[in-house]
């Protein structure tokens, strides 16, 4: 017989990262999508502007996402809403120098809704995504090399794009 659990907290996704780089650029990372396509996305429709909706795509997958820009604090947060249709979750970074050439960063994403399993298969996949995220930011601003980490996660969900295996900016 198999057990049904019940959720006493809603699960919160949370990766982090120590990445070898000034605080200063590895924001400007997450902040500037001619950086941010070499590792996460494909498209922007904009740089990170607080106040400001943005578009970001994954032509690989045919996906995009509308981001609500809550905060930015240059150097030390960027605060997000994003989803699809109505399930909207928060999105937290933290930068915390730890050198003048070290930055942990730390990734929350927050808010998920649902059915318990849904709950649970949300905050998994999520902090899975986010840990790419973050490797992928570490190769491209430590060594140069895009590992294409995002686009390879799921080979066979690809969908022909006129970039497909590189960063469309």
């Amino acid at each position: 017989m198999i057990a049904t659990l019940q959720l006493t907290h809603i699960p919160v996704a949370k990766a982090g990262m120590l990445i070898r780089k000034p605080v200063e650029t590895v924001y400007e990372a997450f902040i500037d999508p001619s950086i941010t396509t070499r590792f996460w996305f494909t498209k922007s429709s904009g740089r990170l502007e607080a106040g400001k909706r943005i578009r970001w795509d994954w032509e690989m997958y045919g996906v995009s996402s509308l981001v609500d820009v809550k905060l930015l604090e240059p150097g030390k947060r960027i605060l997000i809403e994003w989803g699809v249709d109505e399930q909207l979750t928060t999105v937290e970074w933290i930068f915390s120098p730890r050198t003048s050439n070290s930055t942990f960063v730390s990734i929350t994403n927050s808010g998920f809704i649902g059915e318990a399993d849904s709950v649970v298969e949300q905050a998994m996949g999520s902090a899975a995504g986010f840990g790419l995220v973050l490797a992928g930011l570490k190769a491209y601003l430590e060594h140069g090399i895009e590992l294409n980490l995002v686009a390879d996660r799921f080979p066979d969900q690809l969908k022909p794009h006129s970039a497909q295996g590189t960063s469309s900016r």
